[in-house]
């Protein structure tokens, strides 16, 4: 049985241009540390075929099967969050990665896919959050993980985690009274008590970047440099002078600014284009389908993936604070881009089930 066609294209071509946009970004950086300017490039193909082998397991896996296996995931996770802990590696000051051999995996890329499970598995019968146990329950692996990636710390995760759970809440037809309470207690929490001085710096420089440009202003002041290089139509691949030691992760959060520089405004189009056709395939497959499970679990997996992505494009463009997300698909890191080629996987086994439905909503749109 075949599945949607337009949402694996899209993903297919978000990686290919991430592999050559990574292979651009990063090649100067290899060649300063003296190593194969492909390095970084070759270890994000390791990623993306582990992700393709588990892309297509998980398509022919059906989803409904899922719900077995999710707390056991979710143990899995925390059990890693834990060892980062413990016996993490420490990049840039934030201790998110453990080495399992030659692999270096963050685990709170997983925490994605665990909460979407964990919420569409209990949503789907009721949303009423204090008269439910099983919601409550669900709610004590979710509150532990987002514990554990808050002292790593990683709060552009928690950002993206709470506001996946939130979206699948609110759709599962949960209420806005409740999510308002909640936001209105819980902002004023992270602003003055949870935040470490780099995140309180990128808030207060945000707005006006220019007056620290050697400090907290710096990424983003080179970032807009790389755009405004760009213009209309860029400067041609490999021709970035931002990613020549002056853009700092270049090859991660920054990519995009990278891409724009090369490929101008043209080339930023159209990963915008491939992330709305994911956004709109994705809420075609959660609005067909015919069990509320299905329908919410599509949703967060579409919601997480495309959320993540236009917050790195909007924090390249200085639309929002620097958060530190790398873009699903395109920026540099195996962890990210396997676990972003699963969450595919599973939305692509619902569209199995639905794609009569699906041909027929979007033949009829069409008309």
């Amino acid at each position: 049985m075949q599945s949607d066609r337009p949402l694996l294209v899209a993903v297919i071509f978000l990686v290919v241009i991430g592999l050559m946009a990574i292979f651009s970004a990063s090649a100067p950086k290899c060649v300063e540390m003296g190593v194969n300017p492909a390095k970084f490039m070759l270890q994000q193909l390791f990623g993306v075929i582990v992700g393709f082998i588990g892309l297509k397991f998980l398509s022919n896996f059906h989803y409904k099967k899922l719900v077995a296996y999710t707390l056991p995931f979710t143990i899995f996770v925390i059990i890693m969050l834990i060892m980062v802990k413990i016996a993490g590696v420490t990049i840039n000051g934030a201790q998110r990665w453990i080495n399992i051999g030659p692999l270096n995996l963050q685990p709170s890329e997983f925490a994605k896919p665990a909460v979407v499970l964990l919420l569409a598995g209990v949503f789907c019968r009721n949303t009423t959050i204090m008269d439910n146990n099983k919601i409550v329950m669900a709610f004590i692996p979710i509150s532990i993980m987002l514990l554990l990636i808050f002292i790593q710390p990683n709060l552009s995760m928690i950002i993206l985690l709470m506001a996946t759970a939130v979206a699948i809440y609110l759709c599962a037809g949960g209420s806005w009274q409740i999510v308002m309470c909640g936001g209105a207690c819980l902002i004023p929490l992270l602003l003055f008590k949870g935040l470490h001085a780099y995140q309180s710096s990128r808030l207060a420089i945000w707005l006006k970047p220019e007056s620290d440009p050697l400090g907290a202003g710096y990424n983003i002041i080179q970032s807009l440099i790389a755009f405004a290089s760009g213009g209309l139509y860029g400067t041609g691949y490999g021709s970035s002078i931002q990613k020549l030691g002056w853009l700092p992760e270049a090859h991660t959060d920054f990519i995009y600014a990278v891409i724009g520089e090369e490929h101008g405004f043209i080339g930023c189009l159209l990963i915008v284009c491939l992330f709305w056709t994911i956004l709109q395939r994705g809420f075609i497959i959660a609005i067909k389908c015919q069990d509320m499970y299905g329908k919410l679990l599509a949703l967060g997996l579409t919601f997480s993936i495309c959320f993540q992505g236009f917050l790195n494009m909007w924090v390249a463009s200085s639309f929002v604070p620097a958060t530190g997300v790398p873009m699903p698909f395109i920026s540099y890191g195996g962890s990210s881009v396997m676990v972003s080629l699963f969450m595919v996987g599973i939305l692509l086994n619902i569209s199995k089930d639905n794609i009569k439905n699906i041909r027929k909503y979007t033949n009829v749109r069409r008309v």
